[in-house]
């Protein structure tokens, strides 16, 4: 009886939220509708229709052409070279962060957490720049590497390292509140049933992240995909070799092949496009487990 009163007074309280939420006229809700929808125009749909619009300028033939190119095709395999390997690597860094912070007290818990959201404040460019400084020829490592035949800029581990750096925060981000909203107790139970650490992270911590470990898993590919500022200082731009899709597009634009260039940024928006709709299906089955509960 008493569950039941409870569930008619959280019922109310919704109620009454959304009631306080949406009290503002319809002209008001009208408005603001309408300037989110003309900003989206503007800067999102306007803009990805163009690209298309300006791929196919020169007809089917032409785009084909650029997309089929030994370069283009390079590009993309690199692209997603480094998304198959910076993904897992950025998966298991979040999972053990998030695992770390939210489950034990330690001193210099809040520092790790500046550390984690450093890339997010520092320039991409700045951070290839220091990858340079480290790794390149005459760098602090330079001369150790070139003495052992290691090559990291310049090459595609230097490519991976950049990435790894702009992209590693996203996933432990997204972790972290989840962790710290879920709270130990659940884990607590299954170490005094008897179960051992990992039985107990895949029975029941996985479980109960795996929606934002797989949201976290979308912003990160997105960002890899897109990486140009970091990349571009640690690729060399090597045709065929060192150039990830963005960078073989800003080398198509600037030798005023247009029509390639954007035929290439046709096919990172159809990427975008997949990892949004993926986004949108993982968000939808979580609110909807959410509301099954």
């Amino acid at each position: 009886m008493e569950s039941n009163n409870e569930t008619l007074l959280n019922l109310k309280k919704n109620n009454l939220l959304k009631v306080s939420a949406t009290n503002e006229s319809k002209l008001i809700q009208w408005i603001l509708i309408s300037v989110v929808l003309l900003f989206l125009s503007l800067f999102l749909i306007v803009p990805l229709i163009a690209i298309f619009v300006k791929a196919f300028e020169k007809g089917s033939e032409v785009y084909f052409a650029a997309i089929s190119n030994p370069d283009t095709i390079s590009a993309i395999k690199l692209t997603l070279l480094i998304v198959l390997i910076t993904i897992p690597i950025n998966a298991l860094f979040g999972i053990i962060a998030a695992w770390a912070i939210t489950k034990y007290d330690f001193r210099g818990k809040n520092f790790l957490i500046t550390l984690i959201d450093l890339p997010f404040t520092v320039s991409p460019v700045i951070a290839g720049l220091i990858f340079v400084l480290l790794f390149g020829l005459h760098g602090w490592l330079g001369p150790f590497l070139q003495e052992h035949e290691i090559k990291i800029i310049f090459a595609v581990p230097g490519i991976v390292l950049a990435s790894l750096f702009v992209t590693f925060p996203f996933i432990a981000r997204e972790l972290i509140p989840l962790m710290q909203n879920i709270g130990t107790s659940e884990e607590e139970a299954s170490f005094t049933l008897g179960a051992g650490g990992f039985k107990t992270f895949w029975y029941v911590t996985l479980p109960n992240i795996k929606w934002g470990l797989l949201y976290g898993i979308i912003l990160s590919n997105a960002r890899t995909i897109g990486e140009f500022g970091a990349v571009s200082v640690v690729s060399g731009h090597i045709r065929g070799l060192t150039n990830t899709m963005p960078l073989h597009i800003e080398i198509l634009y600037n030798e005023y092949q247009f029509s390639a260039a954007f035929a290439v940024a046709s096919i990172m928006s159809i990427f975008a496009i997949i990892t949004l709709v993926i986004k949108n299906l993982i968000e939808w089955k979580a609110d909807f487990r959410h509301l099954k509960k």
